[in-house]
């Protein structure tokens, strides 16, 4: 057993006893209240799930483990040279609760390289695809294809003992994480470089090595890379992609079926392809006024208009948070430090100056501050990648890290299978009828 397992299964034995006991002494105390606007709003803020990696705070944002972005920052190992945290330090810190040291993370990035080897059947399965189709398909496609692979669907056919389940899963997330960027590389290569593809360069760390065969060489993106990774691996259980994760695997299906499943709730307009969108709208308003450098006033009229027109400020907003992004924060602070004469990342401060009082005036908005999604197509287009359709990517390739980790704890634990009940609207009139004496009208 490896270093990291057996420390995963120390801690994961060690919290399912205390569980079992909470449950025990306390399982019939009820620690959240359903109203109606839930009901019917997505079941947004409903209590209702266990998420060991990360917990969101409305005011003070992410926390891993219980340390905030900006604490991993200085906390969590760099690459020789490097000031950005590595995301398997990251990945490390999520699965067992404890900062690597550098030795751990350097065994963790050399465990992944031995693990990284993409079945060449999973190449001519994107090979088959239009090239035309979002990249966002083909990596869904691409990890559909590796999943005969999976060591937890081989051994549970084999007749596995439910106890076991944590450890294929754990072997399958390892194997998944390794491999991703690879596969996401040469979608990358395949769509918009003519399928010249780069071979991985085995002395790079896991986000080092994701650039290398993106072809984006400059070390200055290798960090941002790493940044990336690491703030968007991981956002509580409750988002869209991670909750899919752990609803598809409470069923036992396995973390391939898992993955892609939370890939194809990631590429919705609504959670991870909102990156896109973002600098989509940045890119209409500087052709709309004709100017790479526009003044706070002219961006305050453009973002009146987008808003009288019926739509939305794409970046800005969050379902949970009421303060700014740490993670916005976290990319401003890199983009302070290293690309101060972006026009772009400019556009994108004076935005973040101006767009939340105008929310704000509207009197509905309860977070008008900027997400992770409003910064980092700046920051991408100033190192070269343009291809906005493969942000989203890059987005999946880090969620994967928590979601992943999410779902060995979900099988230490012996989760059980997601099953909420579900009402009619006519159910919902005869109840408040009996229960509050409420006359509904008949539609």
């Amino acid at each position: 057993m490896d270093l990291l397992k057996q420390l995963f299964y120390e801690k994961s034995q060690a919290l399912g006893k205390e569980v079992k006991e909470l449950l025990k002494e306390h399982g019939d105390k009820k620690v959240d209240d359903v109203v109606l606007e839930q009901v019917y709003g997505g079941m947004r803020d409903i209590t209702c799930m266990i998420w060991e990696p990360s917990l969101l705070d409305p005011e003070e944002g992410i926390r891993f483990r219980g340390y905030s972005i900006p604490e991993l920052r200085e906390k969590l190992p760099r690459a020789p040279g490097g000031k950005e945290p590595l995301p398997e330090g990251l990945f490390w810190l999520m699965l067992v609760g404890s900062i690597p040291n550098k030795e751990q993370v350097k065994w963790l990035t050399e465990n992944w390289v031995r693990r990284s080897n993409v079945p060449e059947h999973v190449f001519r399965t994107i090979d088959a695809l239009p090239l035309e189709t979002h990249p966002m398909t083909q990596l869904s496609v691409g990890v559909m294809a590796m999943q005969n692979t999976s060591v937890f669907a081989q051994r549970y056919t084999s007749g596995m003992n439910k106890t076991e389940y944590w450890d294929a899963t754990y072997e399958d997330t390892m194997n998944l994480v390794a491999r991703l960027p690879r596969l996401a590389a040469y979608i990358y290569r395949r769509m918009y470089h003519g399928n010249n593809q780069i071979l991985p360069d085995i002395s790079l760390d896991w986000g080092g090595n994701y650039a290398h065969m993106l072809g984006m060489e400059e070390e200055g993106f290798k960090e941002y890379m790493r940044l990336f990774l690491t703030i968007h691996a991981d956002h509580e259980g409750g988002n869209a992609s991670a909750h899919t994760t752990h609803l598809v695997g409470s069923t036992l299906s396995d973390p391939y079926l898992s993955l892609s499943a939370a890939m194809n709730a990631l590429a919705g307009p609504l959670h991870g392809l909102a990156n896109q969108e973002v600098i989509r709208w940045i890119q209409k308003m500087v052709d709309t006024l004709g100017t790479s450098k526009p003044s706070r006033e002219q961006i305050s009229e453009y973002v009146k208009s987008t808003l009288a027109s019926g739509r939305v400020i794409p970046g800005y907003g969050h379902a949970v948070l009421r303060k700014p992004d740490p993670r916005f924060m976290a990319q401003r602070q890199f983009a302070e430090d290293n690309v101060q004469e972006s026009d772009l990342v400019k556009i994108v401060w004076k935005i973040f100056d101006v767009v939340p009082p105008i929310l704000t005036s509207l009197g509905k908005v309860k977070n008008p501050w900027p997400n992770v999604d409003a910064h980092s197509g700046a920051l991408l287009i100033h190192y070269g990648m343009r291809e906005y359709n493969y942000y989203t990517v890059l987005f999946a390739v880090s969620r994967a890290l928590g979601v992943l980790s999410a779902q060995c704890w979900a099988r230490a634990l012996g989760l059980p299978l997601e099953r909420p009940k579900s009402v009619t609207t006519a159910w919902v009139k005869e109840y408040l009828a009996k229960e509050y004496n409420v006359a509904v009208a008949e539609s």
